[in-house]
């Protein structure tokens, strides 16, 4: 079973930047599109952004032009660069596969306030 492990987050004010990382076991991310989701505090988790094995990123529109996803296959990491951050981008923030779901990691805390 693939495992994966978010990490990078942390506390940051408002037009601040963070890079968050996703560790995976496999060799997934070189045969799978995968991605970012998060959940902010009262809310389901939603999904933010998806790279594919073509190297094509898509991003939702509420992240569009300050996040941008990318992936390191040799070392099996994607990564999601989170710039301009907003206090609505507060959240846990997971990664997966888009497609067929493996079991959620722990996630990674973003909080964004002033």
């Amino acid at each position: 079973q693939v495992q994966f492990v978010e990490s990078g987050g942390g506390l940051v004010q408002p037009g601040g930047s963070l890079r968050l990382s996703c560790a995976a076991s496999g060799s997934i991310f070189r045969r799978s599109a995968i991605g970012w989701y998060r959940q902010a505090p009262g809310k389901q988790r939603e999904w933010v952004a998806t790279i594919t094995s073509g190297n094509t990123s898509n991003l939702s529109n509420s992240v569009k032009g300050r996040f941008t996803i990318s992936v390191d296959n040799v070392k099996n990491t994607m990564y999601l660069q989170m710039n301009n951050l907003k206090p609505e981008d507060t959240a846990v923030y997971y990664c997966n596969s888009i497609h067929n779901k493996f079991e959620w990691g722990q996630g990674t805390q973003v909080t964004v306030s002033s």
